[in-house]
Protein backbone atom coordinates (compact mmCIF):
# COMPACT_ATOMS: atom_id res chain seq x y z
CA UNK A 1 0.00 0.00 0.00
CA UNK A 2 1.43 3.35 -1.01
CA UNK A 3 1.41 6.25 1.42
CA UNK A 4 0.18 8.64 -1.24
CA UNK A 5 -3.18 8.29 -2.95
CA UNK A 6 -3.38 11.56 -4.90
CA UNK A 7 -7.05 11.81 -3.88
CA UNK A 8 -6.40 14.94 -1.83
CA UNK A 9 -4.42 16.85 -4.41
CA UNK A 10 -7.33 19.21 -5.10
CA UNK A 11 -7.73 20.12 -1.42
CA UNK A 12 -10.40 17.69 -0.31
CA UNK A 13 -10.42 14.52 1.77
CA UNK A 14 -12.80 11.73 2.77
CA UNK A 15 -14.47 11.21 6.10
CA UNK A 16 -15.00 7.62 7.24
CA UNK A 17 -18.51 7.56 5.79
CA UNK A 18 -17.11 8.39 2.34
CA UNK A 19 -18.27 12.00 2.36
CA UNK A 20 -15.80 14.25 0.55
CA UNK A 21 -15.08 17.53 2.33
CA UNK A 22 -12.59 20.34 1.94
CA UNK A 23 -9.42 19.96 4.00
CA UNK A 24 -10.32 23.16 5.85
CA UNK A 25 -13.67 21.68 6.94
CA UNK A 26 -14.31 22.17 10.66
CA UNK A 27 -14.42 18.41 11.27
CA UNK A 28 -11.09 17.84 9.52
CA UNK A 29 -9.68 20.75 11.51
CA UNK A 30 -10.93 19.20 14.77
CA UNK A 31 -9.40 15.78 14.18
CA UNK A 32 -6.27 17.48 12.87
CA UNK A 33 -5.96 19.28 16.20
CA UNK A 34 -6.33 15.94 17.99
CA UNK A 35 -3.61 14.53 15.72
CA UNK A 36 -1.35 17.47 16.59
CA UNK A 37 -2.02 16.83 20.28
CA UNK A 38 -1.05 13.20 19.77
CA UNK A 39 2.21 14.29 18.14
CA UNK A 40 2.89 16.68 21.05
CA UNK A 41 2.49 13.77 23.44
CA UNK A 42 5.00 11.82 21.37
CA UNK A 43 7.47 14.69 21.80
CA UNK A 44 6.74 14.81 25.53
CA UNK A 45 7.28 11.07 25.86
CA UNK A 46 10.63 11.33 24.09
CA UNK A 47 11.71 13.98 26.59
CA UNK A 48 10.54 12.15 29.72
CA UNK A 49 12.64 9.78 31.75
CA UNK A 50 9.66 8.90 33.96
CA UNK A 51 8.36 5.42 33.10
CA UNK A 52 5.02 5.91 34.87
CA UNK A 53 4.20 9.09 32.95
CA UNK A 54 5.41 7.53 29.70
CA UNK A 55 3.12 4.51 30.12
CA UNK A 56 0.09 6.68 30.88
CA UNK A 57 0.80 8.97 27.92
CA UNK A 58 1.07 5.97 25.60
CA UNK A 59 -2.47 4.93 26.57
CA UNK A 60 -3.67 8.49 26.07
CA UNK A 61 -2.15 8.47 22.58
CA UNK A 62 -4.22 5.37 21.81
CA UNK A 63 -7.31 7.14 23.15
CA UNK A 64 -6.58 10.13 20.91
CA UNK A 65 -6.51 7.87 17.85
CA UNK A 66 -9.96 6.67 18.89
CA UNK A 67 -11.19 10.25 19.31
CA UNK A 68 -9.81 11.21 15.91
CA UNK A 69 -11.56 8.23 14.34
CA UNK A 70 -14.85 9.17 15.95
CA UNK A 71 -14.51 12.78 14.82
CA UNK A 72 -13.85 11.57 11.26
CA UNK A 73 -17.03 9.47 11.44
CA UNK A 74 -19.87 12.00 11.95
CA UNK A 75 -22.52 9.54 10.79
CA UNK A 76 -21.22 6.88 13.24
CA UNK A 77 -21.12 4.33 10.45
CA UNK A 78 -18.04 2.53 11.72
CA UNK A 79 -17.34 3.88 15.18
CA UNK A 80 -19.79 1.57 16.96
CA UNK A 81 -18.30 -1.51 15.24
CA UNK A 82 -14.68 -0.65 15.94
CA UNK A 83 -14.04 -1.43 19.60
CA UNK A 84 -10.66 0.28 19.67
CA UNK A 85 -12.43 3.52 18.68
CA UNK A 86 -14.53 3.42 21.85
CA UNK A 87 -14.23 6.16 24.47
CA UNK A 88 -16.44 5.90 27.54
CA UNK A 89 -17.01 6.83 31.13
CA UNK A 90 -14.28 4.44 32.29
CA UNK A 91 -11.71 6.41 30.29
CA UNK A 92 -12.72 9.66 31.95
CA UNK A 93 -12.66 8.01 35.38
CA UNK A 94 -9.14 6.76 34.55
CA UNK A 95 -8.01 10.32 33.74
CA UNK A 96 -9.58 11.66 36.94
CA UNK A 97 -7.85 8.94 38.95
CA UNK A 98 -4.51 9.91 37.45
CA UNK A 99 -5.11 13.57 38.25
CA UNK A 100 -5.97 12.73 41.85
CA UNK A 101 -2.99 10.39 42.22
CA UNK A 102 -0.52 12.83 40.66
CA UNK A 103 -1.79 15.77 42.73
CA UNK A 104 -1.00 13.86 45.93
CA UNK A 105 2.67 14.21 45.02
CA UNK A 106 2.48 17.95 44.26
CA UNK A 107 2.43 21.01 46.46
CA UNK A 108 -0.88 22.89 46.39
CA UNK A 109 -1.16 25.41 43.59
CA UNK A 110 -1.38 28.93 45.04
CA UNK A 111 -0.61 31.06 41.98
CA UNK A 112 -0.45 30.72 38.24
CA UNK A 113 2.77 29.16 37.02
CA UNK A 114 4.71 29.81 33.86
CA UNK A 115 4.83 26.97 31.36
CA UNK A 116 8.28 25.50 31.04
CA UNK A 117 10.70 23.64 33.26
CA UNK A 118 12.27 20.36 32.26
CA UNK A 119 12.06 19.27 28.62
CA UNK A 120 9.31 16.78 29.45
CA UNK A 121 7.40 19.25 31.62
CA UNK A 122 7.61 21.97 28.98
CA UNK A 123 6.41 19.56 26.29
CA UNK A 124 3.45 18.59 28.48
CA UNK A 125 2.58 22.26 29.01
CA UNK A 126 2.58 22.70 25.23
CA UNK A 127 0.43 19.57 24.84
CA UNK A 128 -2.06 21.06 27.33
CA UNK A 129 -2.37 24.23 25.23
CA UNK A 130 -2.87 22.17 22.05
CA UNK A 131 -5.45 20.07 23.92
CA UNK A 132 -7.42 23.22 24.79
CA UNK A 133 -7.32 24.29 21.14
CA UNK A 134 -8.59 20.85 20.07
CA UNK A 135 -11.41 21.21 22.58
CA UNK A 136 -12.38 24.61 21.15
CA UNK A 137 -12.50 23.10 17.66
CA UNK A 138 -14.55 20.13 18.85
CA UNK A 139 -17.22 22.20 20.61
CA UNK A 140 -17.73 24.27 17.45
CA UNK A 141 -18.69 21.30 15.26
CA UNK A 142 -22.06 20.96 13.57
CA UNK A 143 -23.34 18.35 13.92
CA UNK A 144 -21.86 18.44 17.41
CA UNK A 145 -19.10 16.12 18.53
CA UNK A 146 -20.14 13.41 20.93
CA UNK A 147 -20.37 14.83 24.48
CA UNK A 148 -18.18 11.97 25.77
CA UNK A 149 -15.33 13.06 23.49
CA UNK A 150 -15.53 16.64 24.71
CA UNK A 151 -15.58 15.49 28.34
CA UNK A 152 -12.50 13.35 27.70
CA UNK A 153 -10.56 16.19 26.05
CA UNK A 154 -11.58 18.63 28.79
CA UNK A 155 -10.37 16.26 31.49
CA UNK A 156 -7.22 15.49 29.50
CA UNK A 157 -6.17 19.14 29.50
CA UNK A 158 -6.42 19.12 33.30
CA UNK A 159 -4.36 15.94 33.45
CA UNK A 160 -1.69 17.36 31.14
CA UNK A 161 -1.32 20.40 33.39
CA UNK A 162 -0.89 18.19 36.46
CA UNK A 163 1.44 15.84 34.55
CA UNK A 164 3.60 18.80 33.48
CA UNK A 165 3.89 19.90 37.10
CA UNK A 166 4.70 16.35 38.17
CA UNK A 167 7.32 15.88 35.44
CA UNK A 168 9.01 19.06 36.58
CA UNK A 169 8.87 18.08 40.25
CA UNK A 170 10.28 14.62 39.55
CA UNK A 171 13.03 16.22 37.43
CA UNK A 172 13.91 18.53 40.32
CA UNK A 173 12.85 21.70 38.45
CA UNK A 174 11.17 24.41 40.51
CA UNK A 175 7.99 25.96 39.14
CA UNK A 176 8.15 29.66 38.29
CA UNK A 177 5.17 31.56 39.63
CA UNK A 178 3.58 34.42 37.77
Amino acid sequence: MKIYTRTGDAGDTSLFDGTRVRKHDARVDAYGEVDELNACLGVARSALVDRELDDELAQIQRDLFAIGARLADPAAKIAERVTKAAIGDADIVRLEGLIDRFELELPPLRRFILAGGSPGGAALHLARAVCRRAERRMVSLLPPAEPMLIRYINRLSDLLFVAARLANKRAGVTEVEW
